[in-house]
């Protein structure tokens, strides 16, 4: 009759385990590591770590083909700025356009000009200017 108690508690203490180790598989660690892994989001912009790229810059003056422009919003750390107001402009025959940044701070911007010539691009982030230009090529 002993054994047969030890069995028993033996069998409880087990199931109890189980029980403890499923819930933790099933919540307590999933929910720790997105908390330990969900980067603090930027919000202060920094103008010197930010930058732009041109994916195309050579394009048909046609007013139907673009130019791709990226703008990548940083803070000082290299992290990403969301929800930034980004405006990439040239001359009047580029027409300015304004875009806000995604989760990672990428303003994408596709250009299209009807009249031939080479155009220096600026960008803007909340109206203050990167220091930096690119040339984009529109011709026949």
């Amino acid at each position: 009759m002993e054994n047969k108690k030890k069995y028993v508690v033996y069998g409880l203490v087990a199931v109890l385990g189980l029980g403890i180790t499923g819930y933790m598989a099933a919540y307590v660690v999933p929910n720790a590591f997105v908390t330990m892994t969900k980067a603090a989001p930027a919000s202060k912009v920094s103008i010197a770590d930010s930058y732009f790229l041109a994916d195309k810059i050579l394009a048909r003056a046609d007013g139907q083909d673009e130019a791709r422009v990226n703008v990548y919003v940083m803070d000082a750390t290299g992290k990403g700025v969301a929800a930034k107001s980004v405006q990439v402009a040239g001359t009047e025959s580029v027409e300015p356009e304004i875009v806000a940044t995604n989760s990672e701070g990428k303003a994408s911007f596709k250009l299209k000009s009807k009249t031939e010539g080479q155009f220096k691009i600026t960008a803007e982030i909340e109206g203050v200017e990167i220091d930096r230009t690119i040339t984009v090529t529109f011709r026949n």
